[in-house]
């Protein structure tokens, strides 16, 4: 099985990546032994993607899938962007960036809540050049936090053809249509094509 390493510590992101790229053994950074933090300088989240795959690919010699996903509120002149994961500080619970959101949103009608889930991936292999991708999912801010299942941002995201937020649908339903699953289904692609993994 050919092996991957994907830059993250997060292991509920790993939950979701491994149901989407079931042929390869993907592994955590913390499972490959690699124990540093990239400082994601980047102006975008392709910019942050791609330092951070460059720099753990450059350590290790191996094939890097590395992320950078956030969330856009178009009433907030899409912050918190690509800050999400810093916004209102390192150590703030997304409990509390969740509930701060809804009260900066308070009395804004659904019309103006429009927001979205952007994922941008990027491949960097020691034989090739690396190769960047994109999902993105639509929705509005909801008015409440609701569901339990996902992680970060996920119960104040409403997809209104579903009726639920992100949280309330099971990880099969959210791969299927999430940011971070449509930019997995790309990044598979790259994979398969990509003679040079081992």
């Amino acid at each position: 099985m050919k092996k991957i390493i994907f830059a993250t510590k997060n292991m509920d992101k790993m939950k979701e990546i491994r149901a989407k790229l079931p042929d390869y053994n993907v592994v955590s950074m913390e499972e490959a032994g690699i124990d540093i933090d990239v400082d994601e300088n980047g102006l975008t989240f392709e910019e942050n993607a791609v330092i951070k795959a460059e720099a753990i690919m450059k350590l290790c010699g191996e094939v890097v899938v590395a992320d950078d996903s956030g969330l856009e509120i178009d009433y907030l002149n899409k912050a918190p962007g690509v800050l999400s994961a810093r916004f209102l500080g390192h150590d703030t619970s997304y409990d509390y960036k969740n509930a701060k959101i809804l009260e900066m949103l308070n009395g804004v009608p659904d019309e103006k809540r429009t927001a979205r889930f952007v994922c941008a991936m990027a491949v960097a292999s020691p034989h090739g050049k690396t190769q960047v991708v994109r999902g993105t999912i639509e929705g509005i801010i909801g008015h409440s936090a609701d569901g339990s299942n996902g992680f970060g941002y996920d119960p104040i995201f409403y997809v209104p053809e579903l009726g639920k937020t992100t949280a309330q649908l099971s990880m099969e339903e959210k791969n299927k249509i999430s940011h971070r699953g449509k930019a997995l289904d790309m990044v598979r692609r790259i994979l398969n094509e990509d003679t040079c993994i081992e």
